[in-house]
């Protein structure tokens, strides 16, 4: 600034300035407070070039006159005698004969939020004119009503008591019964009651600013009461305090630049005046001006010294408080003074808080600061003044984008975006970049989003160093280097995720498909794997832009569209359709020899309108040239991919609802036709075993086509059921098993009977075509069986999972509703039944193929077998469910939940939870056969203790299915318990051991919590019945007696344990005070402190908390700081020195150090204030100092680190909960 005092350019100045106690107190003389304290009003006066505030008073002196009064001690005692009654309200006494607002009527109006501020300020600035200690005193007491105290500050105690002694005499009147104060409130009541409290402080400052902010007597007196309760322990006190004094010194900050511009306007007009010859100028003019000016200095000298006194005493300690509500109070003003007056804020003494800021341990500190930075970075005239900021804390800030709060992620990659576009170049190196790209995958869609601006940004920057012609042009190069990146990337299977990530900033890119068809007809431009990354990136924005709906993962809740994305919506899917119409057809004939490419342009047309063939005459060759196309593909190819793609796309053509679909049918009936015959032609050769390999190929992959067709339409008119169920049997029984034609067979002979049974339901056939349905059924599951021994894995696994869903298909369930359909019913042989249970336990639980997977590393392939394996436990499952098999079936399932858990868990799960809506006796007693059935296998195997404890695992997996409402389960838990019981003394038989069976009850034990106390008693007694007297004294019997007593003998237990747990609360504890005697020993660590505040001395560096999540490739360089001792629990000290502030990154992690316990010395100054201190001893308001360091301990980030990535990959597995949804639909 041209003139005036810059605010923090005394901070070098603080080795003079007192830390003990109160950090603020006006300077005014003793003689000039008395004078101020007189009687009647007094105008306000001129304004003084001294400062407001000096730091020679002692810390708890008064800002105004203190002579004696004896009517202190009789209010003491008064309050003492009635600690529950709120004393009588002097203020209310003045304020009635003043006639004015009380401070309880400003609480009103600021609390309900419906007052205008700038009313009620005036009201009280016309009590404050009539009489400044009255007008104060209403002040003061609205502070004190605004922290939750119900204490009242009399004029009595103004005028007698110190800063210091007022704070301790209202702590004392603060409500014992809550720890809740009106900051602290919770709901839409706080927001109002904080903006309201803010809006006031503005209001006051901006009232005053002209003349009373300078009258030596109100702001420093109100400054130096706010001060000292910001160093109260009492939260209420201290967060209520800072925020008001945050407030103050915002709106003081902007009546200083105020004062600074007129103050520089003024100074040019007396330049330009005196630049004037001896006889032009005005003398009396330059007197004006210079007076002016002088008075202009005085009033910026003066807001200067309040300002940085309340800095020193408020923010320097207030910043890094324990509560983080404190905290961001803090940052949030600091910087909004950055903005408002950066040529006293905008450098380094202040900017290094923000910097140590980054590293809190509360992720709305962080946050703030973030957004407190992102607005330096807007202005491009700062960013001179940040350089020095930007290379010390750039890194840590790029560590930030895997914050454990995604909300801080997303706002520290707008502020790296922001240092990149204000810096150009300079701003982020591509390595540093890096950092940020990954996050297009994460599946927080805030955080992809706003990775997906960065990316495309600096995809935009990259296009703009290149030649551009037109509009096309641009587009064109954009999917070119978009290209690029996706390949660079590798993560090939998540296009959805980055499409999705750039939907809301590059969407109107990602829907020119005028661009990306060109590029992939012409011959020349894309190389072969750009074109399937480009194919990929175009399916994946047709699909988000005709569903209007984000990928997997990425969707909050269930969120319908509004009738304007409806319209966006329907106006896409339009022009994808009208688009890709007459195109289509050449992209398909150019890439349908590769199977990547065909099949993913095969999707396009499920997501056209389809009904706009037929909308225009011309568009219907289109839909020929598609059919055709089709055809070709599905006779090109047999990868298993293509093949179900042109399923799909047969299947919406052929459907009844479109005009065309004759026309579908048609095209599809010759193909049928074609591949039939080709069929025929090798079959009597291949039935006599005459065929050659050539021709059991041909027809394999013919069967293999029209398998994969029957899916879209009805095979049942060519009349392949009995070709092909005779061609299983003959290659069963000769032993000749060709994979691909077995497994063929087996598809197109099952397809034939599911559409048998559809047509069945939808038409009424006649009985005797019921019965030979039923024969076929019959003879098709017979050679599936046989199938199941084979030692061929396909041809087993297409068998079981076949098997059951024909079971499921022909079962009792599915035709309750059609009594007509009851002979088709079909239900499964004792011998099928246990080649199914047989099958779970050779192919489904077992480890051999996972551990053989392993040791060749081939994750790809173990992901997909455990998906199979998944699949066919959900088709087993579904035969328990739908009654196809006995509930006693699922005991194969239930016994492996626990061994199996992490795979198969989630089925195994709701197998039990509903087997439980079905018959819930039932289902227990199934449990305790699964457990039955564990057990004795384990003592035909080897009898050792540590199968049980695995069998006890599974019980407590089981046990807790159960849920919580005891009722409910009451009568299956108890015969369970009774069957339990039974199995335990079964009598033994010849060559066992007496009751082998015993130590079951220490399995059983584990269901005992769930019983109701009458249903231990019952069963309690039928043990005694049932166990021989000789049995008693087991342990395992013991063990189970005691788990029935338990529930009844552990609740005098607890409720010993909680009351000595609230004695032990309700125990006072000592308490840390801040304002120590002289000579004690935190005194001497805060002035040693102190005597290095200034930039230039020595600072400690803060004690970095890591807040990223662990990244698992690799990590940002460090460097281990020096932690020191710190009062307050926010983890963060200062830096060494300036030459540290300014070298290189800090990104270590540290644990932060404990404080040291209090001395001998501070604990025996501490008994002088023994008064206060049994005041002090309030759990509800109080912070005990071990709760502070324990809390310091507690909140520490360490933990977070270890916690799973920030940015979460899409799961590459496709099952999620399709499984589980098809499994129970």
């Amino acid at each position: 600034m041209a003139t005036g005092q810059s605010v923090l350019d005394s901070i070098e100045d603080l080795d003079d300035f007192s830390d003990a106690g109160s950090d603020y107190e006006a300077t005014i003389k003793a003689t000039k407070r008395r004078k101020l304290a007189g009687p009647g009003p007094q105008p306000p006066k001129r304004p003084r070039r001294k400062a407001a505030l000096r730091a020679t008073s002692s810390p708890s002196s008064s800002p105004i006159p203190n002579p004696p009064d004896s009517s202190l001690e009789q209010q003491q005692k008064h309050s003492q005698g009635t600690s529950r009654q709120v004393p009588p309200r002097p203020v209310r006494r003045v304020n009635k004969e003043s006639q004015g607002i009380s401070a309880e009527e400003i609480y009103d109006a600021v609390r309900s939020g419906k007052s205008a501020m700038v009313e009620v300020v005036d009201e009280w600035l016309d009590i404050y004119k009539q009489s400044r200690e009255v007008g104060l005193l209403v002040l003061i007491n609205f502070v004190v009503q605004s922290c939750g105290c119900k204490g009242v500050v009399s004029r009595e105690m103004l005028a007698s008591m110190q800063n210091a002694e007022i704070i301790s005499t209202l702590t004392k009147k603060f409500n014992e019964d809550s720890v809740n104060y009106p900051l602290s409130t919770p709901g839409t009541q706080l927001k109002r009651f904080k903006a309201s409290l803010c809006e006031f402080a503005r209001v006051l400052v901006r009232s005053c600013r002209n003349s009373l902010i300078y009258d030596e007597y109100l702001f420093p007196s109100l400054l130096a009461l706010l001060t000292g309760l910001t160093d109260s322990q009492v939260r209420a006190f201290r967060h209520t305090s800072t925020l008001l004094a945050m407030k103050l010194m915002t709106e003081m900050v902007e009546v200083a630049v105020m004062v600074s511009v007129q103050l520089q306007t003024t100074q040019r007009r007396y330049d330009m005046e005196n630049s004037k010859g001896e006889h032009d100028r005005a003398s009396d003019r330059l007197e004006k001006l210079q007076a002016t000016i002088t008075e202009l200095q005085e009033k910026r000298e003066e807001l200067s010294s309040m300002m940085n006194a309340t800095f020193r005493g408020v923010f320097v300690h207030r910043y890094r408080d324990q509560l983080p509500e404190i905290r961001v109070v803090c940052i949030e003003e600091l910087g909004m003074w950055l903005k408002t007056d950066p040529e006293d804020f905008l450098n380094d003494g202040c900017l290094k808080y923000l910097g140590w800021t980054l590293h809190d341990k509360q992720s709305p500190v962080r946050l703030q600061c973030v957004r407190a930075l992102q607005g330096l970075y807007q202005e491009k005239e700062f960013i001179g003044r940040l350089e020095l900021f930007t290379s010390r804390f750039k890194e840590r800030m790029l560590s930030m984008v895997l914050d454990n709060d995604p909300d801080v992620a997303v706002q520290v990659v707008n502020l790296l975006l922001l240092i990149q576009q204000a810096r150009a170049e300079e701003g982020l190196r591509e390595e540093e970049c890096g950092h940020i790209y990954p996050l297009v995958y994460a599946l927080h869609r805030g955080l992809a989003s706003a990775a997906g601006v960065f990316l495309y940004n600096r995809l935009q920057s990259v296009i703009s160093t290149d030649n551009k012609e037109n509009e096309k042009s641009d587009n064109a190069a954009f999917f070119q280097i978009l290209v690029s990146f996706y390949i660079q990337s590798e993560f090939h299977e998540h296009g959805a995720y980055l499409v999705d990530s750039l939907w809301g900033v590059a969407g109107s890119e990602l829907k020119d498909w005028e661009a990306m068809t060109t590029l992939l007809l012409q011959d020349t431009g894309l190389m072969y794997e750009e074109e399937g990354a480009l194919i990929e990136l175009m399916m994946c924005a047709i699909r988000q832009a005709a569903q209007a709906t984000p990928p997997v993962g990425r969707t909050q809740g269930k969120k319908s569209l509004s009738a304007k994305d409806k319209k966006i919506q329907e106006q896409d899917r339009r022009r994808i359709t009208t688009h890709f119409i007459p195109l289509l057809p050449q992209l398909l004939a150019k890439y349908s020899a590769d199977t990547g490419k065909v099949s993913l342009l095969l999707k396009v047309p499920l997501y056209f309108n389809l009904e706009m063939y037929t909308s225009a005459q011309w568009l219907e060759k289109y839909l020929d040239l598609l059919l055709s196309q089709v055809c070709g593909i599905v006779e090109k190819h047999t990868e298993v991919t293509v093949l179900e793609a042109c399923t799909r796309l047969a299947n919406a053509l052929c459907s009844d609802s479109y005009t065309f679909s004759s026309r579908a049918h048609l095209a599809f009936s010759r193909l049928f036709d074609g591949l039939t015959e080709c069929f025929s032609t090798y079959l009597s050769d291949m039935l006599q075993g005459t065929a050659d390999d050539n021709d059991i190929y041909s027809a394999a992959t013919a069967l293999k086509r029209i398998a994969a067709l029957s899916g879209a339409k009805d095979p049942r008119g060519w009349k392949l059921f009995d070709s092909c169920l005779e061609l299983l049997k003959s290659r069963l029984e000769s032993r000749e098993l060709n994979k691909e034609l077995m497994v063929a067979a087996l598809k197109c002979a099952a397809f034939h009977l599911m559409w048998a049974k559809v047509n069945a339901v939808n038409s009424k056939p006649a009985e005797a075509e019921l019965t030979c349905l039923k024969k076929e059924v019959r003879s098709f599951c017979r050679v599936c069986q046989t199938c199941l021994s084979l030692n061929q894995t396909e041809i087993r696994d297409q068998a079981f999972e076949l098997l059951c869903d024909l079971l499921l298909l022909y079962s009792t369930t599915s035709v309750r509703s059609e009594p007509a359909l009851q002979e088709l019913v079909h239900l499964p042989s004792d011998s099928l039944r246990s080649e199914l249970a047989a099958f779970l336990l050779d192919y489904i639980f077992t480890d051999s193929e996972d551990a053989e997977l392993n040791v060749e590393g081939e994750e790809e392939t173990k992901i997909t077998l455990l998906q199979k394996k998944r699949n066919q436990l959900a088709g087993f499952c579904k035969l328990v469910i739908y009654g196809v098999l006995d509930l006693t079936a699922a005991t194969d399932v239930f016994k492996h939940y626990s061994k199996y858990f992490k795979d198969f868990g989630d089925i195994i799960k709701e197998t039990v939870s509903k087997s439980k809506l079905i018959n819930p006796i039932q289902s227990a007693k199934t449990v305790c056969l699964s457990l039955q059935q564990l057990f004795s296998e384990m003592l035909t195997v080897d009898h050792s203790r540590q199968d049980l404890g695995e069998i006890r695992d599974v019980a407590k997996r089981l046990a807790m299915s159960f849920g919580i409402d005891l009722r409910r389960v009451r009568k299956p838990l108890v015969a369970l318990h009774m069957d339990g019981i039974h199995f335990a003394f079964r009598e033994s038989q010849e060559g066992e051991e007496q009751l082998p069976n015993v130590a079951f009850l220490e399995i059983l034990s584990e269901f005992s919590l769930k019983l109701l106390q009458q249903d231990r008693a019952q069963l309690a007694a039928f043990l005694k019945s049932e166990c021989p007297s000789a049995a008693l004294s087991r342990p395992p019997v013991k063990l189970y007696q005691r788990s029935l007593e338990a529930r009844l003998t552990s609740r005098p237990r607890e409720q010993e344990q909680r009351g000595d747990a609230v004695s032990s609360h309700e125990t006072p504890v000592a308490k840390r005070k801040r304002t120590t005697a002289q000579g004690s020993a935190s005194s001497t660590t805060r002035g040693s402190w102190l005597d290095n505040i200034s930039i230039r001395s020595s600072f400690h560096t803060p004690a970095l908390t890591s807040t990223v999540q662990r990244q698992p490739d690799k990590q940002l360089p460090s460097r281990k700081p020096t932690a020191t001792e710190s009062d307050m629990g926010s983890g963060l000290t200062e830096l060494e020195s300036e030459d540290e502030f300014s070298s290189g990154p800090q990104m270590r992690k540290v644990k932060p150090t404990k404080r040291r316990q209090l001395s001998s010395s501070q604990t025996a100054a501490s008994l002088d204030r023994q008064d206060l201190n049994s005041h002090l001893n309030l759990l509800s308001l109080i912070e005990d100092d071990n709760a502070q360091r324990e809390e310091a301990e507690i909140e520490d980030y360490g933990s977070d680190s270890d916690r799973e990535s920030a940015y979460t990959l899409p799961s590459t597995r496709h099952t999620s909960a399709s499984v589980l949804d098809e499994l129970f639909d």
